[in-house]
């Protein structure tokens, strides 16, 4: 079948499913997000990859492909001595998200190739995303004033170099189309992009198609990295890859304001820098893994904690962390990424994560310091390949200076009960993802959170969740 005739079959068809789709989670909930869903570009070392409806190209200089994530999440009331305008209602709330992507690709040549992905994200988030540190559905679009037409998401250039003559196998994806590449070799890439579909990722806590759906189980909460409000950036990644280590480096754009649509087309003023190193080697003996070692600056016009505080108490006012003129300002901080094979299809992982905390919590979540831990199974195990189940408990923090800005009632982009009795927000999350029919999957969800928004005063709360994720 001639390749323009596929796409339009193929673009017809995932409308109609897509739609189809949202009527089916109308009917579970009404559909009333920030970051798109993100795979990790490393094969999953625990199972096969996910089946879909129609077959993909078997030109490999083509790829065609498409994914509906529909997320159906709900709470009960729960106890609350007082809500702020940034807070997560205390009364019972549902709300349904939805990300739609369709991912096309083409190799140019053995070693360049264009990769284009077109998204529609919509719906809505309990309490439209606010009240928590460590937000339960990474697919709700943060800013419910966006526009709800298509946009693009992806745009990329990768280039190959190779450094040596012998090759090792790769796993074809939406971020990747080589079957092969050079054992050691530089890649390049520049465009829009999320960075943590090359940062941060591991194999079992990285995925909101398959995965844990919490913000701070699916990312390393510290690690604030460049992104608009869609979880978007324009840069530039130089990867150094060898056979069992690797070194990658990204210069990006940064949003002229916390969590917001714009990005500022000044890098020799508003920028940020990431660093990861990664060891393609395993804690335990004779079990796989990667260790990956994190560290990232930005510099952007962030407000500072401390001295928004102290002006607004000289006022006897409420602090407000972007009332200041146009200053530029840096926050960096690092993180650690483990994932370690106790079995052929059973995987643990484990981050942490820390920065300064000084400046105002600008592009991903309010976080200054983190420890995650989970485990991750494939359905091999129990006789269903394509099935997945896991398991995580993520503990966030937030600095001093942080803490006496939202005891004092300031409001950052995500937080602000109008008062503080600080504790950590602690969560435990759990999943299992069962494959229904070709590339039809569902998977109930339960996230718990103690000290929400890192509030005593406030909480516990309990959020179910009900996924449907369809892959073309």
């Amino acid at each position: 079948m001639p390749f323009r005739i596929q796409l339009a079959v193929l673009w017809r068809t995932f409308v109609f499913s897509c739609a189809t789709a949202i009527l089916a989670a109308s009917a579970i909930g009404q559909q009333q997000p920030d970051t798109p869903p993100v795979q990790p570009t490393n094969q999953d070392p625990a199972g096969d990859s996910p089946q879909s409806l129609f077959p993909h190209f078997k030109d490999t200089r083509f790829w065609l492909s498409g994914q509906a994530n529909f997320i159906f999440q709900a709470h009960p009331d729960f106890h609350a001595l007082y809500s702020g305008k940034n807070s997560l209602s205390p009364n019972y709330e549902k709300a349904t998200s939805r990300v739609l992507t369709l991912y096309t690709g083409v190799r140019l040549n053995n070693s360049t190739e264009l990769l284009v992905d077109i998204e529609e994200a919509g719906g809505a988030a309990l309490s439209t995303g606010l009240g928590l540190a460590g937000p339960p559905d990474l697919d709700i679009v943060r800013n419910p004033s966006l526009s709800k037409v298509p946009y693009l998401g992806r745009g990329l250039v990768h280039k190959v170099f190779a450094l040596s003559k012998d090759k090792v196998e790769n796993q074809r994806s939406f971020l990747s189309l080589f079957e092969e590449l050079p054992r050691r070799r530089l890649e390049i890439r520049f465009g829009k992009f999320s960075v943590p579909d090359f940062f941060d990722i591991n194999s079992v806590g990285s995925d909101t198609h398959f995965q844990f759906l919490n913000w701070t189980t699916d990312n390393n909460g510290a690690y604030d990295y460049a992104a608009d409000t869609r979880g978007y950036t324009v840069g530039v990644t130089a990867d150094y890859g060898d056979r069992n280590w690797g070194f990658r480096f990204a210069e990006t754009l940064m949003p002229k304001v916390a969590n917001g649509i714009d990005l500022v087309w000044k890098p020799w003023q508003v920028h940020a820098e990431n660093f990861e190193y990664e060891l393609r080697h395993g804690v335990f003996p004779k079990k796989a893994g990667v260790v990956r070692l994190l560290a990232y600056t930005n510099a952007a016009n962030m407000g500072i904690y401390r001295d928004q505080v102290i002006q607004a108490a000289a006022q006897d006012a409420i602090p407000e962390i972007t009332a200041h003129s146009w200053h530029i300002t840096r926050k960096y901080g690092f993180g650690i990424n483990v994932e370690q094979n106790f079995a052929t299809h059973l995987t643990a992982f484990a981050r942490f994560g820390w920065d300064n905390g000084k400046t105002e919590s600008f592009a991903y979540t309010e976080v200054d310091q983190t420890f995650a831990e989970g485990v991750g199974a494939n359905g091999v195990w129990w006789h269903r390949k394509q099935d997945r189940a896991g398991i995580a408990f993520v503990s966030n923090a937030i600095k001093k200076d942080h803490q006496n800005y939202l005891a004092a009632g300031g409001n950052g982009f995500l937080l602000g009960d109008g008062h503080l009795n600080y504790g950590r927000e602690n969560i435990l999350e759990s999943y299992y993802t069962v494959h229904a029919w070709r590339g039809i999957y569902l998977a109930p969800g339960l996230q718990h959170f103690v000290n929400p928004g890192y509030n005593r005063d406030r909480g516990p709360v309990v959020v179910p969740s009900l996924r449907a994720h369809v892959e073309f």
